[in-house]
């Protein structure tokens, strides 16, 4: 019989916590459904007619739970909370919220404390139970480990348990996390070696051929293993150095809505520990790409920004490069480069070899003095992401990273090439970086860049994460104006697919008709996620009020062209492309990826079965 066949046995009034491990206790092979088990009876609706304001819902929930926090917490006052949350018109989740913003007063902790726990372990309601975790989570200690994680595994308290643990016991947080992902352990699993306490079959899951390490947020891997721990278990074992280092990356990378070494407690050890494994590892394309990314990283990226000892981060920095400098080591890149030209056919790690060729010293100039304005344009390696960013270096210390953690920096051709880190006569706003999910969603990064006589001033600070506000930055307006001049001269990063989409969009900038001609606009032009070494050209057609810019409720679509490198030198690619585009509609042989079905119909163009 499943656990939801079961439910109906349970007593009336069983609390929500008991319920938990009787659902968890029946289940055959142990295992917690993805996302965690639902409530017995769902969640409680709350009518949005009759819903609560945020203002008005604040005060019904202090009222209800501040004056029993002077309280001798026992039966009856937690009896006392629950009812009157459950009879509140507001839901759980926003009881959570409110409560967290509570603060004991002073005298009053341990029997907030006591109530807490009480609410957690008996609570029947989904409020009370909320509310008891937000308590927890200011006071709780690891002896509420247990009780906050059998909770976690109810749907309905998954992330608000995982997120009281991070604070109590931030192992626990990420087995939870991870259990919730992908399940409860199962034989042979990362979990299973983790939940059994048997190092060498954790060390075996991270470093062998099992797909366990991408069954949830890397992050969590390195918590759930005690990353830092197992390193100096292991010391002379390469391929856990390697594993570690690619953990480490895939924390750091830019490319989320926060970089996850930011928050993982440990991260300076492991980076210690990988650094110091480094000369145990056999020169090979991996090894020598994950060091250069780790160099990229600790030089420029969100690893920089860590609290290191003063002068340790130059120090890790300056024993990559001299291992990456020794003739075994330096030699990697051409040899990787020759390998992949005797391959036939399109060959991947050929790019990647040119990636290295091209970085492989750029990461290794020791970081800036105090007052130091450095741009530094870091290619990621293209085996494991497509991503170039402007990384804007004050100090020695990235800016974006260091301010603005939910996306990373802008592309050399929106900041360099637009020129918009020039310092003029009249202030300018420049958006650095944007979220992730796009600037809608989650923000972006601004700052404003004035001339002031002999000084370039950094200031108007906009999208700032958090609540404190950077101080103007101030530079020698000849150092400044010399380093922007220097970055925009600098395509020394660049590869030829890069450079043919940045000569498109050019020309497509002097002579916008190419386009116009045909009622398109161009979108942009940029070598294309998935390949490297194709370019993209995305345009709109919009037929009627302007060349490719619809009007309000007009139909359009919008095209896609892909360039593959030729082997040609990139003047000869762009000048052909736009030559074609003169000559021919490029609807006619570009790929319909965006509009709708019906806009399409309108315009006369067939619509991809299953769409785009």
């Amino acid at each position: 019989m499943s656990a939801r066949e079961e439910r109906a046995a349970l007593t009336p009034g069983t609390s929500l916590h008991d319920y938990a491990l009787f659902l968890h206790g029946i289940e055959p092979d142990g295992r917690i459904p993805a996302g965690g088990y639902p409530l017995p009876d769902g969640s409680p609706p709350v009518g949005r007619r009759n819903r609560l304001g945020r203002t008005a819902a604040e005060a019904a929930v202090t009222e209800a739970v501040v004056p029993l926090l002077a309280d001798r917490v026992s039966a009856r006052s937690a009896a006392a909370v629950q009812s009157r949350l459950a009879e509140l018109p507001v839901p759980p989740q926003h009881i959570h919220r409110i409560v967290l913003g509570i603060v004991p007063e002073d005298g009053h902790t341990g029997r907030a404390r006591r109530l807490a726990r009480r609410l957690i372990r008996t609570g029947t309601h989904p409020s009370a139970v909320h509310a008891g975790l937000a308590l927890l989570s200011g006071l709780g200690d690891t002896t509420d480990t247990p009780a906050v994680q059998a909770l976690g595994m109810l749907r309905e308290f998954s992330s608000d348990a995982v997120a009281v643990l991070d604070r109590i016991d931030r192992r626990a947080a990420a087995e939870l996390e991870l259990r919730i992902t992908a399940g409860a352990p199962g034989p042979g699993t990362f979990l299973d070696a983790v939940t059994a306490g048997d190092r060498e079959a954790v060390r075996a899951a991270l470093t062998g051929d099992s797909t366990a390490t991408a069954q949830g947020p890397p992050r969590r891997i390195a918590e759930a293993a005690r990353l830092d721990e197992l390193l100096d278990e292991y010391p002379q074992d390469p391929d856990l150095t390697l594993a570690a280092g690619r953990l480490l990356l895939a924390m750091a990378h830019t490319s989320q809505y926060r970089p996850q070494v930011l928050d993982y407690a440990r991260a300076r050890p492991v980076y210690e520990a990988v650094v110091g494994g480094a000369p145990r590892l056999t020169p090979s394309p991996d090894s020598y790409a994950l060091l250069l990314a780790l160099a990229q990283d600790l030089r420029s990226g969100a690893g920089a920004v860590l609290q290191w000892p003063r002068g340790r981060r130059a120090e890790l920095l300056d024993a990559l490069g001299r291992l990456l400098a020794e003739p075994l080591w330096a030699a990697v890149p051409d040899e990787a480069a020759t390998a992949a030209r005797l391959r036939p056919g399109k060959e991947p790690g050929g790019h990647r070899a040119g990636w290295m060729l091209r970085a492989e010293r750029r990461p290794f100039t020791p970081p800036g003095a105090p007052a130091t304005f450095e741009i530094e344009v870091v290619v990621s390696d293209p085996a494991v992401r497509n991503v170039v960013e402007t990384r804007i270096v004050l100090g020695g210390r990235p800016l974006v990273p260091d301010l603005f953690a939910s996306g990373g920096s802008n592309s050399p051709e929106s900041l360099l090439d637009a020129g918009r880190l020039r310092a003029g006569p009249e202030p300018r706003e420049v958006k650095l970086a944007e979220a992730y999910c796009t600037e809608g969603c989650c923000g972006a990064l601004y700052v404003t860049i004035r001339r002031d006589g002999d000084t370039v001033v950094w200031d108007g600070w906009r999208g700032v994460e958090g609540k404190r506000q950077p101080p103007a930055y101030r530079c020698d307006a000849a150092a400044y104006d010399a380093e922007v001049q220097r970055a925009e001269n600098d395509r020394s990063w660049s590869w030829p697919a890069r450079d043919t989409a940045r000569l498109i969009a050019d020309g497509l900038r002097e002579r916008p008709e190419l386009l116009t001609a045909w009622d398109c606009r161009a979108g942009g032009a940029f070598t294309a996620w998935d390949d490297p070494e194709t370019v993209e050209l995305l345009f709109t057609y919009a037929p009627g009020t302007g060349p490719g810019v619809p009007g309000e409720g007009a139909p359009w679509l919008q095209f896609a062209w892909r360039i593959p490198d030729d082997g040609t030198p990139p003047t000869s690619q762009a000048r052909a492309a736009l030559e074609r585009l003169a000559a021919q509609n490029p609807r006619t042989w570009a790929r319909l990826c965006g509009g709708s079905k019906e806009y399409a119909e309108a315009l006369g163009h067939d619509w991809p079965p299953g769409g785009p």
